[in-house]
């Protein structure tokens, strides 16, 4: 394992299998919008087991994925075999990404925001590895609009849960980080999953983004 990794081996068993239930729900559709229309080089942070690299368009060069839980890695080396696009999987951090600046058109987020160490810091990277004006694409689960259940998502925050769910945090304000991080938020839509109800405590959004 590499000095980068993070090693969840738990969450890493689990995680597959619950994504594709989400998958079958609505995720995959929302995959394929949130990169619909990327073109040249594009890095995805936090790839976990691959899920993105299917829906990839033809518009794009290559992707570096870049991905610290070895599990997952493997899994998304597997899938970007398959990938109809070039895809290459790296190990490593949000926090401190192997990338050069400036290096890509594109940058991906995808369910990966809510359990970064440090937001400020993930987006930072993100920004730097960007060209100027460069999109961020963004898929994530975000703090809820309704009073009761944003403070349902502070006492889990608070608890166990970031611990058993790999430091996943139901509590943040995502959109609101991305925008104090540098970047012109131009599109935002509710990212529904089929059979949540029109209040879930998990609300999802599809978002894009760009460099500033």
């Amino acid at each position: 394992m590499g000095a980068t990794s993070t090693s969840h081996p738990l969450f890493a068993r689990i995680y597959p299998r619950v994504a594709r239930a989400v998958e079958a729900r609505g995720g995959s559709e929302h995959r394929r919008a949130l990169l619909a229309g990327l073109a040249g080089a594009v890095i995805e942070i936090g790839a976990g087991n691959g899920l993105n690299f299917a829906h990839y368009p033809a518009s794009v060069s290559r992707v570096t994925a870049v991905e610290p839980e070895p599990r997952l890695r493997a899994l998304a080396e597997r899938a970007a075999s398959a990938a109809p696009v070039p895809v290459r999987v790296l190990d490593g951090v949000a926090q401190a990404l192997p990338a050069g600046d400036g290096e890509f058109e594109a940058a991906v987020f995808s369910l990966v925001l809510c359990s970064v160490p440090d937001q400020r810091l993930a987006l930072a990277e993100a920004r730097r590895v960007l060209i100027p004006g460069g999109e961020l694409r963004f898929y994530e689960h975000v703090r809820s609009a309704d009073a009761r259940r944003a403070r349902i998502q502070r006492l889990l925050d608070a608890s166990i849960y970031p611990t058993l769910a790999a430091g996943c945090h139901c509590s943040r304000d995502t959109v609101g980080a991305i925008e104090q991080a540098g970047f012109e938020v131009v599109s935002l839509e509710r990212a529904a999953i089929r059979g949540e109800g029109p209040r879930p405590l998990l609300p999802h959004v599809l978002g894009l983004a760009r460099r500033l």
